[in-house]
């Protein structure tokens, strides 16, 4: 077999277990998921495509993208769980592969390659590209209309800023007025070389508006109070959407979400990082993005999502420049030991969070055989052989991520997700009610049930749906 081939079906099948492998393996997650979801689903079976629908209600939370992909997928045949996955899995794909194209052209081919390894397999990457959420596909959207605008301040293509318009109108589209604000650092860069910069933000405009308006012309005030003022500017600065967090919040979970290449953060900045305008580019993008982040009452992880492409652009040139990264990659190597270790706890950390899973469960064994991955890595950096080491590295994250869809999926399906209760209940559903349990066991069985099942209180039935504080819902007569 030719090098070149061997390389090729390597990455095809790196690209297909990370994003495709078991998609459907575990049903839907968490409350966000099923009701994304179910909208889409709705559009595509009433065919109204401006409005998005909870259950019959009009639901102004996020704008219609997501909800157009995911009834798109729904009207070509995929199932439950495919329709909200897959286009999001296709989009994270279609955005790696502009990411390398982009950054080739900027940096050279290995800082290209090397950066698209550390975004493909990093923990955040990968947890946002299997899940039907909002954040994957503004991300992708942004990051696109950001690289846009950084390939015209070196070209001067006025059709590079066509695209970014139409791209961060796309980001709009995705998750609301937030993209204009996350793309100031690119027009401030840009405005420095020409007052065409503006066809971005016009061009962003007219491809977001005809959503926008016909939403607005249908449903009037509460579209704007709802999308617009709850959904924008409470959610920055009031209390009231319940996930107020400090403000350094955002510190762990960038560490968290760049796993396992966290430590090569360390790599990137020197002197390079000012005198090269393009790499201040870069940085402008994350801090800018990371202190409003930050500055906001409200905090969740997936918010951070964007600001990943631009960290890992740069990790991806400074491993490139032959700077000392030899612990780092060491550091790198070891840590996806934590994922098998981990791995006992994980349905109980994804359930009841992190701090109330038991550390005496965790296979610290399991890590064990990372040392010598660590040692690998290490040494193949030092020996000249960085792209080896990285590519070590990255295997291994494949690796973990395998191990995780084939070891855990199960349990994850059967305690968190309501995918497996609702296949107990569905062959008797006009026997079962609801009591009160956790939002995101109702909302998941609304969207398996589709039709959703009564409450108990409201329509007692001789079988019952109820939970117990802590526990997953189950079945009871």
């Amino acid at each position: 077999m030719n090098r070149p081939f061997a390389r090729a079906a390597l990455l095809v099948l790196a690209v297909y277990f990370l994003l495709f492998f078991r998609l459907d393996g575990v049903g839907l997650l968490g409350p966000d998921e099923p009701r994304y979801a179910a909208i889409g689903r709705e559009m595509a079976l009433s065919s109204d495509w401006v409005t998005p629908r909870l259950w019959g209600q009009p639901w102004f939370e996020k704008p219609a993208l997501l909800y157009w992909m995911t009834g798109a997928a729904f009207r070509v045949g995929f199932g439950d769980d495919l329709a909200p996955r897959l286009p999001v899995a296709i989009a994270s794909l279609a955005f790696l592969v502009f990411f390398q194209r982009a950054l080739q052209a900027e940096f050279g081919r290995a800082a290209a390659w090397y950066a698209v390894a550390v975004l493909a397999t990093s923990a955040g990457w990968i947890a946002y590209s299997q899940l039907g959420l909002t954040d994957l596909p503004l991300t992708a959207a942004l990051g696109a209309s950001m690289l846009l605008i950084l390939r015209w301040t070196g070209s001067g293509r006025t059709g590079l800023l066509v695209c970014s318009g139409a791209m961060l109108g796309l980001a709009a589209l995705a998750k609301g007025l937030v993209p204009f604000a996350l793309a100031a650092p690119g027009l401030w860069f840009g405005a420095r070389r020409g007052w065409k910069i503006a066809l971005v933000p016009a061009v962003a405009v007219l491809t977001a508006a005809p959503w926008y308006i016909a939403c607005w012309l249908r449903h009037g005030q509460p579209f704007v109070d709802d999308f617009i003022w709850k959904h924008h500017f409470e959610r920055f600065s009031s209390d009231a959407i319940q996930h107020v967090q400090p403000f350094w919040f955002y510190v762990p979970v960038l560490l968290g979400g760049l796993f396992p290449w966290s430590a090569a953060l360390a790599v990137v900045p020197g002197r390079r990082l000012w005198r090269d305008v393009r790499l201040r580019f870069l940085l402008a993008w994350f801090a800018f993005g990371f202190v409003f982040f930050s500055a906001a009452t409200n905090k969740l992880p997936g918010y951070l999502l964007p600001l990943l492409p631009p960290v890992c652009a740069a990790i991806g040139v400074a491993l490139a420049n032959g700077r000392n990264a030899s612990w780092a990659l060491g550091v790198a190597g070891l840590l996806p030991g934590a994922i098998p270790a981990a791995a006992p706890i994980l349905p109980d950390a994804v359930r009841d969070g992190l701090s109330r899973a038991n550390p005496a469960d965790i296979w610290w064994w399991a890590a064990l055989p990372f040392l010598g991955l660590a040692a690998l890595a290490w040494r193949l950096d030092r020996r000249g052989r960085r792209g080896y080491a990285i590519g070590a590295i990255a295997a291994a994250a494949v690796g973990c991520v395998i191990y995780l869809k084939i070891a855990v999926y199960p349990p994850l399906d059967a305690t968190v997700s309501t995918r497996a209760l609702w296949r107990q209940a569905a062959p008797q559903r006009e026997s079962v009610c609801v009591e009160p349990i956790h939002r995101a066991w109702r909302y998941g069985l609304n969207y398996y049930s589709v039709e959703p099942l009564p409450d108990c209180s409201a329509e007692p039935r001789p079988l019952r749906v109820k939970q117990r504080p802590g526990a997953p819902a189950y079945l009871a007569d």
